[in-house]
């Protein structure tokens, strides 16, 4: 087993995985950027080393700086998390270069997977269903526009080197496809490098639905089920739940979508946590869509109701170990959701909202559990995704976990910014939602079914509090500035 381990990332991922890395005995590195210096996965790892400015470029995407950082510290392995580097295939070499331990998959399999139409062909071959569309990536408008007609519109031009919505486009007819092709372009070079598109057909109020996979490096895998993540904002999912009301209403669906899942990831040799995920009509039939090489935000949905701990399972295939768990040996028991707690205001089309936090109280009791990365005090930044926490309850029933998610959401308190709670909390109580018949549109129909909001006057009144007092101590942990300047758990403090 690993004696050290640097996480390379930051917030409520970082702060999950140094958690677990101290329940089984292994030491922990943090990396920061000068913004996140007091940040809590700072804070709670028993070593920091600071790794540039606030830009991503230069700090949390820096490979050579984090695997310079991890061998000055003597760390075994290098736990990425998701996003910044968790999918960087030159990465996980730079790492296996320098005799560190990539806490993923093969560097090969990042690869293949990583393009989508790649991916799309490694499913193809395996024999699962895939989206009809462009065969590969169109290398030009006269490509692009003839896969659409032979197709047939509507249609989506998606970018083929990343996600998360970048460098998509629905077109709805000829007439619109020059323009969308351009935009979708230029947006996925400005965010991915490569203006790469490829065609694929509109579904029709898809669902989004993902199978969660792990395989160790002694040819085992298995996979843990499915989560619906159809709640989504620009094309980003903000709730999460296991077991899917599809499969709820639908139960030999799980079966399916499991072997679909499996026969890809045994096509490229997959080893660690991995997710693939699928786009589903109302009727049960589904397409892959893409595979994510990586643990995702909405693991703990998953954990919920299978009782297993992925990102135990992460270090443990990592440092070697065989695969304990058998195919038949996986149980699902009740539901669980999860909702995304951001620094936005959904009022005003999601704008980010950082600033002090002034005010932080978390959600307990039976059932519930929250993944955090932040304090009273604590100035979320602009620099980053302003994601706080995940908020994930688990109940017998879906009924009675959308109950204890009202509950607590209720109780959960952030004043000092804006926050999308609220939002969730009547989300809760929308009929569609409740009776579990979800799209990938719901969340905007829902945002467009609801009267002008009221300010939020509790968070306001705290705001100008917080301004007000800008520059007192405000009892929150002090910001380390010196390699002498603090200890964290009696262990070594900040290395420059």
């Amino acid at each position: 087993m690993f004696r050290k381990v640097l996480v390379a990332n930051r917030g409520e991922i970082a702060v999950r995985v140094i958690r677990a890395l101290r329940e089984m005995g292994i030491a922990s590195v943090a990396v920061f950027s000068e913004v996140d210096r007091a940040a809590l996965h700072v804070l709670l790892a028993d070593e920091a080393v600071a790794i540039g400015p606030a830009v991503s470029s230069e700090s949390y995407l820096a490979g050579e700086r984090i695997v310079a950082a991890a061998q000055r510290v003597g760390a075994d392995a290098i736990h990425p998390g998701y996003g910044f580097l968790s999918e960087n295939a030159a990465f996980a070499k730079l790492c296996a270069g320098a005799g560190i331990k990539f806490i993923g998959p093969d560097p090969a399999a990042i690869e293949q997977m990583g393009s989508k139409t790649a991916a799309i062909e490694v499913a193809k071959k395996a024999g699962a269903p895939v989206v009809p569309g462009s065969n590969g990536v169109a290398n030009d408008e006269r490509e692009a526009r003839a896969a659409a007609e032979r197709i047939g519109y509507p249609v989506l031009l998606k970018a083929a080197a990343g996600g998360g919505g970048k460098g998509m486009r629905r077109v709805e007819n000829g007439s619109e496809f020059e323009s969308a092709l351009r935009n979708a372009r230029s947006e996925a070079e400005r965010a991915f490098g490569s203006g790469d598109i490829y065609v694929e057909k509109l579904i029709d109020r898809p669902r989004h639905i993902e199978v969660q996979v792990l395989g160790d490096e002694h040819g085992n895998l298995i996979h843990l089920g499915e989560r619906e993540c159809s709640i989504q904002r620009r094309h980003q999912k903000v709730v999460e739940e296991s077991p899917s009301p599809l499969v709820l209403e639908k139960p030999e669906l799980r079966e399916k979508l499991g072997k679909a899942a499996l026969k890809i990831a045994r096509a490229v040799n997959y080893t660690n946590a991995g997710t693939l995920e699928f786009l589903a009509d109302q009727h049960g039939n589904f397409y892959f869509l893409e595979m994510n090489t990586r643990l995702q935000v909405e693991h703990p949905v998953t954990e919920l109701v299978t009782g297993i701990d992925m990102v135990r399972w992460q270090i443990r295939i990592a440092a070697g170990e065989k695969l304990t768990l058998k195919q038949n040996d996986i149980r699902w028991n009740g539901s669980a959701v999860e909702c995304r707690i951001y620094a936005e205001d959904p009022d005003n089309n999601f704008l980010p909202s950082p600033g002090r936090i002034s005010q932080y109280v978390e959600p307990g009791g039976p059932g519930v559990r929250v993944d955090g990365g932040v304090y009273p005090g604590w100035t979320v930044p602009l620099e980053y995704d302003p994601l706080l926490a995940k908020l994930c309850v688990w109940g017998e029933t879906r009924d009675a976990a959308i109950a204890r998610m009202q509950r607590a959401l209720a109780e959960y308190r952030v004043l000092g910014i804006t926050t999308n709670l609220r939002m969730f909390a009547r989300l809760m109580d929308y009929d569609s939602w409740k009776r579990g018949e979800l799209h990938t549109g719901l969340l905007n129909e829902f945002q467009k079914s609801q009267p002008a909001r009221e300010p939020d006057r509790e968070a306001l009144t705290a705001s100008i509090l917080a301004v007000a007092q800008a520059g007192r101590k405000n009892g929150a942990p002090k910001a380390p500035n010196s390699a002498s300047a603090w200890q964290t758990e009696g262990r070594r403090g900040l290395l420059r």
